[in-house]
């Protein structure tokens, strides 16, 4: 889980009690959390479900076994000489601190910048969080949850969606639907109940994706599906939760889209499963600003289109509806966005 790409882990070592220690692990994983620190006498909690476990053995940091770290708590300017000479040397440093006016943050931070060690910071609030997130702009490579209350870590939910911005849609008026005979189409199925007006933005063209509305609505034929969105062509692009795109037919169970709102609003789902199965298909072009943009769509009354009043079904789609489209600049390579002229027809 991450904060504007940062690590985040929840430290369990720093409670007294065993059972306080349990109960924050298994509080940390009921909210969603896969990296915990725990003491070395609490190794057997990792049996508890499947995470990553960082076991502390002293000041020293542990996974499977091998040392992965260190634990330096920052006292004065003789811990920060201790920082210092760590660079390069371990993977990660966990710092903490009771005052963290002994030392500037920024310190730290602008002394690993650039090296192979990671700063990981601990953090009770959620306002320290945030601090420590954004300090000297790049802020600490990661964020170590240390509450004494585990009913606290909801307060840290922000933390992982604060890496995924709102996407700007913008209405792209319908030039022509047709017919192109059969191909094989993903149908991706969430691990989440997706709402009316909320889906997946897709499309054969990075530069335009088409918010697909997922299949929470009832119709005459089958039953809603809130948890499905039946995407397109195997070819198409959908926009992950990373912010990079990726062809149809590479999604796999386990990973994370982003589901977007007719408002434009994003969260991250996860992906159950992915079905490629052979059906008709349709071609749906659309224009903005003069360049026009094509999804290819699964020719059923079922997949809806998104719209700034609703959605509409590609069954009924016509010439000059208007239909939720996010645009952008430049190309794309290996999913990522770059700044250079590509033409994709």
């Amino acid at each position: 889980m991450s904060s504007k790409g940062k690590i985040v882990w929840v430290r369990s070592d720093h409670l007294p009690s065993a059972g306080e220690r349990k109960r924050m692990v298994t509080s940390a994983l009921e909210a969603g959390y896969s990296n915990i620190v725990l003491r070395e006498e609490d190794a057997a909690l990792s049996k508890v479900a499947r995470f990553c476990s960082i076991v502390r053995q002293g000041d020293r940091l542990l996974a499977d076994g091998k040392q992965i770290g260190v634990l330096l708590t920052i006292r004065g300017p003789k811990d920060a000489e201790r920082a210092s000479n760590l660079k390069g040397k371990q993977e990660f440093v966990l710092v903490e601190s009771e005052d963290w006016k002994v030392i500037p943050l920024e310190n730290l931070i602008a002394e690993f910048q650039g090296s192979s060690t990671k700063v990981i910071a601990s953090c009770s609030t959620l306002e320290e969080a945030k601090l420590f997130a954004a300090t000297l702009e790049s802020g600490v490579d990661g964020l170590a949850i240390t509450v004494m209350d585990p009913t606290r870590l909801s307060q840290f939910s922000a933390l992982t969606k604060a890496h995924l911005s709102d996407v700007e849609l913008v209405e792209a008026t319908v030039r022509g639907v047709r017919p192109v005979n059969v191909g094989d189409r993903v149908c991706v199925d969430t691990c989440s109940l997706l709402r009316v007006g909320e889906g997946m933005l897709i499309g054969s063209q990075s530069a335009c994706l088409f918010l697909v509305q997922s299949e929470a609505m009832d119709s005459q034929y089958v039953s809603s599906r809130p948890f499905r969105v039946n995407a397109g062509a195997v070819h198409a692009y959908v926009l992950g939760a990373d912010g990079r795109t990726k062809y149809l037919s590479e999604v796999r169970s386990g990973e994370e889209l982003l589901a977007v709102d007719s408002t434009g609003s994003t969260r991250p789902v996860v992906v159950g499963r992915a079905k490629v199965e052979v059906r008709p298909l349709l071609l749906l072009e659309a224009e903005v600003d003069g360049e026009r943009y094509t999804t290819i769509l699964q020719n059923a009354e079922t997949i809806r289109l998104c719209t700034k009043e609703g959605s509409i079904s590609v069954a009924a789609v016509k010439e000059g509806d208007k239909v939720l489209v996010r645009l952008e600049k430049g190309g794309r390579h290996f999913g990522h966005a770059v700044k250079e002229s590509v033409v994709e027809r």
